[in-house]
């Protein structure tokens, strides 16, 4: 057993998604989350660069003793996950693969959707992933760099902002798919706005969910779960504004948090 926290990464809010799952099926889990807002969206950002900037936020969270690494965010681990996996001393997940199998579970046409960041669709990770798992799948994906912002900005409530979702979404109509996969950490965030956009017979896949499981399958494998006896504590920073960090993390989280900045000059420095 072991009582040191899980790390998570994301370029902003959105790896909150899945940073939630785990607070709320591991409650003895201490977690250390840190946003990268003040250089997002990595959807927009070169493969050189995301990787540089994850192994600076890995090296951060590694001096808060984690001891597992979730890298909660599509672009990052489409970008960044190999080199992770093979420079640090510790376990990481991303949230692709686990996305991907839920979703072959899901659908029932073999026609799956993929919105995500210009990045993550670039990268064809989940058309290689989904069509590893079930050759017979058909995937369509579109690129929604609007999003992002909209959450970090707190926009996903308004009819205005129904608008623009069901806008940015109706490319992905035409293609008779019954499963959606939400290709980035940010977008559950807006699930209601995205369901409402595409219609209650496309059934949404939150990767957040399958990222707990293999979470838990990691940490019971690795004799890394924390006692039962243990008190979780939760830590998270960004390098952006840490009151509007906080004012979508509650939102979002339905607790308290505090939040710290950290400069980026800080990580370019270590």
């Amino acid at each position: 057993m072991n009582s040191q926290p899980i790390g998570f990464m994301d370029s902003g809010v959105g790896g909150l998604t899945v940073a939630k799952e785990v607070i709320t099926k591991l409650p003895n889990e201490s977690i250390v989350y840190f946003g990268d807002e003040a250089r997002l969206p990595y959807g927009e950002k070169s493969q050189a660069q995301i990787q540089t900037f994850a192994t600076q936020i890995a090296h951060f969270l590694i001096q808060k003793q984690i001891k597992l690494l979730v890298v909660a965010c599509n672009t990052a681990t489409a970008q960044a996950l190999p080199l992770l996996e093979r420079e640090l001393p510790i376990p990481v997940i991303g949230v692709i693969d686990p996305g991907s199998q839920l979703a072959i579970q899901t659908t029932k046409n073999n026609r799956i959707g993929v919105i995500a960041t210009n990045g993550t669709v670039n990268s064809h990770a989940y058309d290689r992933e989904l069509k590893r798992l079930d050759r017979d799948a058909a995937v369509f994906s579109l690129g929604c760099p609007r999003f992002i912002p909209m959450v970090e900005d707190g926009k996903y409530h308004s009819r205005s902002d129904q608008e623009v979702v069901s806008a940015d979404v109706q490319p992905v109509f035409g293609h008779g798919i019954d499963t959606l996969i939400l290709g980035c950490t940010h977008y559950p965030i807006m699930r209601s706005l995205i369901q409402r956009a595409v219609g209650d017979h496309i059934q949404l896949v939150d990767p957040g969910a399958a990222v707990c499981e293999q979470v838990v399958t990691t940490l019971k494998q690795t004799n890394l779960i924390a006692p039962a006896e243990h008190h979780a504590t939760y830590q998270f920073f960004t390098t952006g504004n840490a009151d509007k960090f906080i004012q979508i993390a509650e939102d979002w989280l339905q607790r308290k948090i505090t939040a710290t900045h950290v400069d980026v000059t800080e990580l370019e420095n270590k």
